[in-house]
């Protein structure tokens, strides 16, 4: 196995700034609701961004998609830590954050996760990483980086709220 750095913490730090300010030019306010785990992090950065920009705070909420995966048989139980939307999502504009979208399996968890919180006016994803290989017809509204991967390749996003020592989008391929 390789691993290799793609981008590290400067340019995923400009590429959430892109995001914030991507997300600001669609007109109605937003509000983020982040995919566990690495979404909850994206969302909360982004959140402070759009809000240092406009001094308007955002609702944010994360999402806990363990219970809706459809890949769940011979699997361990999983540990669900629960999701978290503390505002009204009936009729808002709703943007999705993760970090990577790879086959669409995961957003298409959180959509139904989310639609039994409320229907919202918009949904729109946003990405830190879009790997290609989808399995459904789900695209990023917007994705900070977009790159090709050989489908066993693992892409990996690391962040400092999670532990680790710098923030990188990080691929670990075999040898092709």
């Amino acid at each position: 196995m390789k691993e290799s750095v793609l981008h590290n913490a400067a340019e995923v730090a400009e590429a959430l700034s892109r995001l914030a300010l991507r997300i600001l030019s669609e007109g109605e306010f937003p509000a983020l609701v982040g995919i566990r785990t690495n979404g909850v992090p994206l969302a909360q950065r982004l959140g402070t961004l759009i809000r240092d920009r406009t001094g308007r705070v955002v609702d944010m909420g994360a999402l806990d998609i363990t219970l809706y995966r459809d890949d769940l048989a011979g699997r361990a139980l999983p540990l669900v830590k629960g999701s978290d939307i503390p505002f009204n999502v009936e009729g808002r504009r709703i943007v999705l954050v993760d970090d990577v979208l790879f086959t669409g399996r995961t957003v298409r968890a959180a959509l139904n996760e989310l639609y039994d919180f409320g229907r919202p006016s918009r949904v729109q994803l946003c990405v830190l990483v879009d790997r290609g290989h989808r399995e459904l017809p789900i695209a990023p509204d917007w994705a900070g980086f977009q790159f090709s991967t050989h489908r066993e390749d693992k892409v990996r996003v690391e962040l400092g709220e999670t532990g680790a020592a710098a923030d990188r989008v990080v691929v670990i391929s075999q040898l092709h």
